[in-house]
């Protein structure tokens, strides 16, 4: 809990840090290196994953670094609110296959005094705004995108490339099914499809 002190009363106050970004750009890591902080600096800290999630490990959060940090799977949103009571830290992965609600949740939490971190895909394979993150990252204190390479011209890459054949909107993957593009190559892709 974070108290600032504005003239004749003290108010409580959290905020929202969302990290953002194509597939194979460090979200993860970052979300997991922010959340090592914090329980470095002895605060206490619970983090969420969709339940869907399972490519790595069905509990852990995993970059596709390997490295990992523990956390629960949660079906909803709405789970995050109950299990999060006596966090001072919210840490939150794979936001984009949340329900809507998480915009609500993440605010609630914010208001409650917690420091909400979280990491998700800001846009799906054909290049739109996934899932709740749109609204994320309008109402997050702080937005930090971060680009992975492109595979085929080595420039920043903020696209997440299908290369599997599938219109399913979620389709879990790694580099056999994704691949990370810039834009000039992610159009050029798309268009000769």
């Amino acid at each position: 809990m974070f108290l600032e002190f504005t003239g004749k009363t003290k108010h409580k106050y959290g905020w929202i840090e969302v990290v953002s970004g194509s597939m194979f750009s460090g979200k993860t890591e970052e979300l997991i290196r922010r959340l090592r902080r914090a329980k470095f600096a002895g605060q206490k800290v619970e983090i969420f994953k969709p339940e869907m999630d399972v490519r790595y490990d069905e509990e852990a959060v995993v970059s596709h670094d390997e490295n990992s940090i523990p956390s629960t799977p949660v079906e909803s949103s709405g789970n995050i609110l109950i299990l999060s009571n006596e966090a001072q830290v919210v840490g939150i992965d794979e936001a984009q296959f949340f329900d809507p609600e998480l915009v609500s949740v993440c605010n609630q939490l914010a208001n409650m005094g917690k420091r909400v971190i979280v990491a998700g895909l800001d846009m799906d394979y054909k290049g739109r705004p996934f899932g709740p993150m749109p609204g994320l990252m309008a109402i997050a204190e702080y937005v930090t995108k971060v680009h992975a390479i492109c595979v085929n011209c080595g420039s920043h890459a903020n696209h997440s490339h299908r290369i599997i054949t599938s219109d399913r909107l979620v389709e879990l993957g790694e580099l056999n099914e994704y691949q990370p593009l810039c834009r000039a190559c992610f159009n050029t892709n798309v268009m000769n499809r």
